[in-house]
């Protein structure tokens, strides 16, 4: 599953696991502090990543990582950190069906951080599917 094309089963995939998570999240903070959630579900992934890396073959000397990829990978890690104390607030308060579309608006975000900073130029036809998503998203914010 290597192909130029495997990008988008992950992506997919990810996008499903991204929708379990809202549903498992919603059901499981009802009668837990967000932040408290937040870190046991953290607990939760470092242990299964662990063993993934592990029996996987993939660990590998951290060391041997050069400054700039620690740099970037620590800044990627406090914004996943923040993203999901700010996720599970949101879905303690709010519906998932509205918080969910909301936070995909990250979608939009990326598009234009993209553009700016990593020189990524999407195509016309990209673009208006992304102000079609920036647009779903302020059809959902807006208060019935």
């Amino acid at each position: 599953m290597n192909s130029s094309n495997s990008w988008f089963y992950w992506a997919f995939m990810s996008a499903v696991f991204a929708a379990c998570t809202a549903i498992f999240a919603k059901i499981g903070i009802r009668n837990v502090d967000s932040d408290f959630a937040t870190l046991i579900r953290t607990v939760i992934i470092i242990i299964v990543l662990t063993a993934f890396v592990w029996f996987t073959g993939k660990m590998s000397n951290p060391a041997a990582l050069s400054p700039k990829t620690w740099l970037f990978l620590g800044l990627s890690g406090l914004a996943t950190g923040a993203s999901w104390v700010c996720y599970f607030r949101a879905l303690q308060i709010g519906e998932a069906s509205k918080v969910a579309p909301v936070d995909k608006l990250s979608l939009v975000l990326v598009a234009i951080f993209a553009f700016i900073f990593l020189e990524e130029r999407p195509s016309l036809q990209e673009w208006t599917g992304i102000a079609l998503v920036a647009g779903g998203v302020l059809v959902l914010a807006i208060k019935r």
